[in-house]
């Protein structure tokens, strides 16, 4: 295979315990492609991606660069906003291997970790214990160690919990010459003689009087808590023995909020705190205005909150009909433009409550708000879920205007945060440019996003002009530039601008001092390339029209849909954090299998010039390989990044192109196979239930000998149903859907399906229509999908109506109704296909609105006490609730329901099949699933709607989960 750079990666690779990523090959592309960009503006293809697996590999990788004059450049969980993980050297990614716990002393409250720990998984671990690590990003459900260590995170309650600095004690780290060192607390001499002329070094350079002077000068007033302009030089003149009365002197202070330009963390020694009290009060306060909202903040701080954060009326409003984020705004009154949300804790519910209401009347005597919703315990998640969604949902902004990460990190004195604004809103109001505030007013640090066009020369002069304009406004009130966010290569260019070339100069020294040879994340803090430069948009390029077979005109195009895509790695969540985004990632911890990745890889060759293909390109192939279309990401993404959609047309412009596989036409065509092999079941049954003929035909197929089929049914539910007695006619009528796998497959359960409703008093009608195109969608043949759709909505338009709905059996097939048949609807069935989709229901949805409604009661039902775990479907997850299953499920008195937090199952419809997606499909499912299926009682009753997660259960636990319509069938009273 040749490579992409005559360095002799090929010789690294083989030394290496983990993988390196290096050559033309469509993997190894793919892998470039995905670590080219993180959560920043800037795009930079890196000369090779390694994946280190133990300490060993570390050091291999510092001698390479030393030898090859390359740089290192130390990723976690990639969701840096000023470009700190983008760059042309190796990108170290340290997230999938170093993930150990390694020691907890809870009498003495620490805790030792690897860098790639998650913040809030190791939160998780140390809950039992009663103790916690306290610094919070809005990222803390994907940030890992080592990248909060990095940006010395600070988070939403770092006005008490403080920042990484503050709980750091120790690391253990690989220097530039490949040596390992303990860096702690004291001023021992080391054995280590390259850390020895590290420490010599900075004592020189800090017991000089003239930089010491230079240090008090020029770094940001004492008031302002987020300080991290540079290198922490600050910090260590305040620690022994530069000051007398300081703390021992610890390195670690600098290490922190060094962006991996000084070392690599292998450990971390972080200090605990006490777990916060239980009760919990938060007060919204709506205002008229941002600067209303600031001084109310000022009057908020004086009471002592635990955190204070304003969220905007931009990022408001984008809440609205979001699919995941709508059912959180209840608590928003009017139309306010900016709400404050400050915290109380306390140990009892009148204790937090006082506080509320001391803060309220304050308020109210100072005329600052016009509404105080008060949020208690548990609902207080949902008013924070939209302030940490903030840089997501501003993705849902249409155009090519958009947010941008520029001037987000600046940070000032709390007291002087309303006069900083004010002179901030009338910087952009000169430069015509609008923008979103929020996040930590009470840290003095507001997220300013300013809306610019980057694509545009005009926006790209803006986006320099900007930033310099406020280095000087925020030097004004001596201030910090870089607050938790860092430097990196956005910001870097001004450093010299807001301390001084001299103190500058101290920056470069301290780096030449860890790092003479920039082998660690050269360009970083010092020596940045220009802020402008190496941006994933380029100004006035001349992008072709895309044509696809789904509509993607709600996005502004196909293109516009990936470039939604923030880069804030909420699809890196761990099945710990929970949820369905990203199942293949929660499983391979790899960076190409996130949302993320799908997403920039389709963007940077959609964004190739007009003479250039748009699809035909097998890194989009290698990169889609692992998305199992759970739709995931189309609610749990902020920005609403539909993978599913985007991969879905993708295959069919790669077949367009290239052909499709003789797998992929027969999974496509499900129903064609299925009705062929129902002119004789028992043949086809025979067959698949002998485990030699099956393992053969398995493989001949492509699936995994392994895996088992689904039965065919004697009969069809269709040819069941015509002799069917039916019972009078009723005015409570309804539509089943009868989907190609409740047809062949699940008979039984449309056969109880039908009973049941009947039971309660419905009219079931099997209207004509086609099955539902999923298997076509899920393999990417849309447009013969678009034919099945289309014609769907011609036969059932003038049937389903709201008193007559159509319900369906099977999740996936009746909620392709609800979302992809809108894009396939042509412009003449267009509004027929909203109508449609808006009267279109799972048999546990309808069933649950008839409860609401008082239609259906649990007197229907026996008394019997039963316990039942819920697996919900994908789509159920994404499109519906799962509360509709747990509420159906609670309609016999003593029935007990309790939801398993798992994601996707790991089917996914024929994703579970594929001999080569088999592995990961079952460590998706053992993540969550297989184990609380395990280990539930034997009488514990297992619901799942989904055919396939029925079969994923069966496979991998051996146990037989019901549909959810069974168990109400067998629940009801004769």
């Amino acid at each position: 295979m040749p490579l992409s750079s005559p360095l002799p990666f090929d010789l690294l690779s083989k030394k290496l315990s983990g993988k390196i990523f290096f050559d033309l090959s469509p993997e190894h592309q793919t892998q470039l492609l995905a670590y080219s960009t993180d959560a920043s503006v800037y795009q930079e293809k890196p000369v090779a991606v390694a994946l280190p697996k133990n300490n060993k590999d570390l050091i291999l990788l510092v001698e390479f660069a030393n030898q090859h004059q390359l740089t290192l450049i130390p990723r976690a969980a990639g969701t840096s906003l000023a470009g700190q993980v983008v760059g042309n050297g190796i990108v170290v990614d340290i997230s999938k291997y170093f993930l150990e716990i390694i020691e907890l002393n809870v009498a003495e409250k620490w805790i030792k970790v690897q860098p790639g720990v998650i913040r809030d998984d190791l939160n998780f671990y140390l809950k039992p214990f009663g103790l916690m690590f306290g610094p919070e990003t809005s990222t803390a459900n994907r940030a890992m160690i080592g990248g909060m260590i990095g940006n010395n995170s600070c988070g939403l309650h770092s006005i008490v919990w403080g920042a990484v600095r503050d709980h750091l004690s120790e690391v253990k780290a690989i220097l530039s010459d490949g040596s390992e060192v303990l860096i702690s607390n004291d001023n021992l001499e080391t054995e280590n003689s390259f850390y020895q002329q590290i420490k010599t070094g900075l004592n020189s350079l800090l017991t000089d009087v003239n930089h010491q002077n230079l240090i008090h000068q020029n770094f940001p007033n004492k008031k302002v808590t987020r300080r991290n302009t540079g290198y922490a030089l600050d910090a260590l003149l305040g620690m022994q023995p530069y000051h007398p009365q300081g703390k021992t002197n610890n390195l670690c202070e600098l290490i922190a909020g060094s962006e991996g330009t000084l070392c690599l963390i292998t450990e971390a020694k972080l200090n605990l705190i006490d777990l916060p009290p239980q009760e919990i009060a938060l007060v919204c306060i709506h205002t008229n205005s941002i600067d209303e909202a600031l001084k109310a903040n000022i009057i908020a701080l004086q009471h002592q909150p635990y955190a204070s954060e304003l969220v905007d009326k931009f990022i408001c409003d984008f809440t609205i009909n979001h699919p995941e984020y709508h059912k959180n705004r209840f608590f928003i009154v009017d139309d306010p433009a900016a709400i404050l949300m400050v915290e109380f804790m306390g140990h009892t519910a009148n204790e937090v409550a006082l506080k509320a209401n001391h803060l309220i009347t304050e308020l109210k005597l100072l005329n600052l708000g016009f509404a105080y919703p008060v949020l208690k315990n548990g609902d207080t998640k949902y008013a924070w879920d939209i302030r940490k969604a903030g840089l997501g949902l501003l993705r849902n902004l249409r155009g090519d205007i958009q947010p941008v990460n520029l001037i987000e990190d600046c940070a000032v004195s709390p007291n002087d945060l309303p006069d900083y604004i004010k002179d901030l809103e009338a910087l952009l109001a000169f430069y015509e440019v609008k923008a979103s505030y929020y996040a930590h007013a009470g840290a003095g640090e507001l997220h300013v996003e300013p809306m610019i066009n980057l694509k545009s020369e005009e926006g790209l002069v803006k986006f320099r002009s900007i930033l310099n304009d406020t280095a000087k406004l925020v030097k004004k009130y001596g201030g910090s530039l870089s607050g938790e966010h860092g430097d990196g290569r956005l910001r870097g260019e001004f450093i010299e601008s807001m301390v001084g070339s001299e103190t500058y100069d101290l920056f470069k020294k301290v780096k030449a001092i860890f790092d003479p040879n920039q082998v660690f994340n050269a360009g970083k803090i010092t020596n940045t390339p220009p802020m402008d430069t190496h941006l994933r948009v380029k100004p006035n390029q001349n992008i072709k029209l895309i044509n696809t077979t789904l509509d993607f005109s709600e996005s502004g195009g196909i293109l516009a849909l990936a470039e939604k895509c923030s880069g804030s790695g909420d699809c890196r969540k761990s099945a710990i954090s929970g949820g369905v985004m990203c199942p293949s990632y929660m499983a391979t911890r790899l960076e190409k299998d996130t949302t993320r990745a799908r997403a920039n890889v389709l963007r940077q060759y959609l964004s190739l010039p007009a003479n250039e293909a748009s699809f035909n390109h097998p890194e989009i192939k290698e990169v889609m390989d692992m998305c199992l279309s759970c739709k995931g990401c189309k609610t749990e993404c902020p920005s609403g990044v539909d993978v599913a959609k985007m991969k879905a047309e993708f295959l069919q412009n790669y077949y367009d192109e290239n052909g499709s596989s003789f797998r992929a036409k027969l999974i496509g065509n499900f129903r064609g196979q299925m009705k062929l092999a129902s002119i004789a079941p028992f043949i086809y049954n025979a067959i698949f239930q002998n485990i030699t003929l099956r393992r053969v035909l398995n493989s001949l197929i492509g699936f995994h000998p392994d895996r088992t089929l689904p039965k065919l049914a004697n009969q069809t539910l269709r040819t069941w149903f015509k002799k069917h007695q039916k019972p009078q006619a009723s005015s409570k009528k309804v539509y089943l859907f009868c989907d190609e796998f409740t047809n062949y497959n699940d008979v039984e359960i449309g056969k109880k399906s039908i009973l049941l409703l009947e039971k309660l008093g419905y009219e079931v009608i099997i209207p004509n229509h086609l099955e539902s195109g999923r298997t076509y969608l899920s393999k990417g043949f849309v447009k013969k999908a678009l034919v099945i759709a289309n014609q769907n909505i011609a036969l059932l338009k003038d049937k389903i109506t709201e008193n007559s709905p159509l319900i369906g059996v099977e999740p996936s097939a009746i909620l392709t109704f609800r979302d992809e048949y809108i894009d396939l609807a042509n412009p003449q069935l267009k509004a027929d296909a909203i109508r449609l989709s808006k009267n279109c229901f799972t048999v546990e949805e309808f069933i649950a609105k008839e409860i609401e409604k008082g239609n259906i009661k649990s007197d229907s039902f026996h008394q019997e006490a039963k316990n039942i775990k819920i697996h919900g479907h994908c789509y159920q997850k994404a499109l519906s609730s799962q509360k509709y299953l747990e509420t159906i499920l609670s309609l016999p008195k003593n029935y007990r329901t309790e939801l398993i937090a798992s994601g996707c199952c790991g089917m996914a419809g024929s994703f579970g099949y594929e001999k080569e997606h088999y592995e990961i499909s079952q460590q998706i499912g053992e993540l969550v699933l297989f184990p609380e299926v395990r280990n539930a009682a034997k009488e514990t009753i297992i619901a799942a709607s989904g055919t396939s997660c029925r079969h994923q259960i069966k496979d991998g636990t051996n146990k037989t989960a019901l549909h959810p319509v069974e168990i109400l069938w067998d629940a009801l009273v004769n």
